[in-house]
């Protein structure tokens, strides 16, 4: 086999929507939140083998059997596609690096630590950097901004506070009195201290951001504060947002974020692909385990200059993200009929990309070349999947929300009317 459909149970976290990924999937909701669907083979949650045997295989047993055919390198996958449904605003996190994932984990392990504990920071020994594609408009807190706009947004906050204006502005001086990295790490640190003054600072925001009021920060800045304080009311980590960019993505646009950045998705429907990881170091936002030490140890607190990733026209049909490391490269093809390219139909067409480009348009035929494994999902329509050189030619119909794992080897074509998102390792 070559091409092989696979299937998983979403994943019923807190944060997730009720109805998103039930309605991508094809499948009536359940009434419970539903977050995640993981594509891949990471022990957290494999991928099984749809309509394969009576007997249930996981995309694991699948590797094993074969790792040379299946694997790569002979071993698992180093990546992990994902579907994100954010129905509520995801903790505020960070990812260790590899050195860190290394040390994390072992340490852990020496100390008896169960892999399953609530308490438990490192599940494997891997780092995660991550790339996310917008399938709705998703909004996201992603890494550190200039410290410019975080003390222009609290002196704004303050200005407009009937109470807790004189800690808001003291809070934005000291943001200046230091270096940014330095700055930053003071904040976190005083943001996560239980003092008084931090609850001074919260209930200052909630005045300044209240009903009727208008502070001069910007819209999306507003409603994210909002949104926040509804869902973690006296949560420091409300304050640790301002340090960060919001970024608002519409469909098709992206962010990566590499290993020790801080952040926190907001809201809307996505793609993710990361290296085979599960490691999260949360610091807020949230009523799971939180870490501040060990947060603090492995964050990077310099600024990043640009979260969004612009994708790559490839061919036409196909573009890539590419964010240069060995663990995952994604790609997204778009194919139609040729009267549909013709004359711009279906799900043929997309918007303008940041820079103003015209991303990859959808073409009758797309080719892509599979010298590793891929992982693919169907997010629109439905495209024939087919390996017309191999030596016994096979072919899958892939209709919107399924999977399909694909091994190394011959090059596959897609053809149809639809859209799908293939990771595989990175360049």
């Amino acid at each position: 086999m070559v091409l092989i459909f696979i299937e998983n149970t979403p994943r019923a976290y807190a944060w997730g929507s009720t109805e998103a990924l039930p309605e991508l999937l094809g499948h009536a909701p359940t009434g419970q939140p539903q977050a995640e669907l993981w594509l891949g083979d990471h022990p957290g949650s494999p991928a099984s083998i749809a309509k394969a045997t009576p007997v249930p295989h996981t995309l694991i047993e699948l590797i094993e059997q074969d790792p040379e055919r299946y694997g790569v390198d002979g071993g698992p996958l180093p990546f992990l596609l994902k579907v994100l449904a954010i129905g509520e605003p995801l903790s505020l996190q960070a990812h260790p690096d590899l050195v860190q994932a290394r040390a994390g984990f072992a340490a852990e392990n020496a100390a008896g630590v169960p892999l399953g504990a609530a308490n438990r920071n490192y599940r494997d020994d891997n780092h995660k950097p991550e790339l996310l594609v917008a399938l709705s408009e998703v909004t996201a807190l992603s890494g550190f901004r200039p410290i410019a706009a975080a003390v222009h947004d609290l002196r704004a906050l303050a200005a407009a506070a009937p109470q807790g204006a004189a800690t808001l502005a003291a809070i934005a001086d000291r943001l200046v009195e230091a270096a940014p990295e330095v700055a930053r790490l003071r904040f976190v640190e005083w943001a996560f201290g239980e003092s008084a003054e931090v609850s001074e600072a919260l209930l200052g925001i909630v005045d300044a951001i209240g009903e009727g009021s208008h502070p001069g920060i910007g819209t999306d800045r507003l409603e994210c504060l909002r949104d926040l304080l509804t869902h973690y009311p006296g949560d420091p980590g409300v304050l640790v947002s301002l340090l960060l960019h919001l970024v608002r993505l519409a469909p098709g646009e992206s962010v990566y974020l590499g290993a020790r950045q801080l952040h926190a998705y907001q809201s809307g429907i996505a793609v993710e692909v990361m290296a085979a990881s599960d490691n999260v170091l949360r610091a807020g936002l949230t009523q799971k385990h939180i870490d501040i030490p060990e947060m603090l140890r492995v964050l990077d607190f310099g600024e990043l200059p640009e979260p969004r990733m612009f994708a790559e026209e490839v061919a036409p049909g196909l573009c890539a993200w590419r964010p240069g490391v060995p663990d995952f490269q994604l790609f997204r093809a778009r194919v139609a009929s040729g009267s549909e390219v013709a004359h711009g139909a279906g799900v043929a067409r997309d918007a303008l990309s940041l820079d103003g480009s015209q991303l990859a348009d959808a073409a009758e035929e797309v080719t892509l070349e599979v010298d590793s494994p891929l992982v693919l999902i169907a997010t629109a329509g439905r495209v024939l999947v087919s390996r017309p050189d191999a030596e016994l030619a096979e072919m899958a119909n892939v209709a919107r929300g399924q999977s399909l794992y694909v091994s190394a080897g011959e090059p596959i074509r897609l053809t149809g009317s639809g859209e799908v998102f293939l990771a595989t390792v990175g360049a």
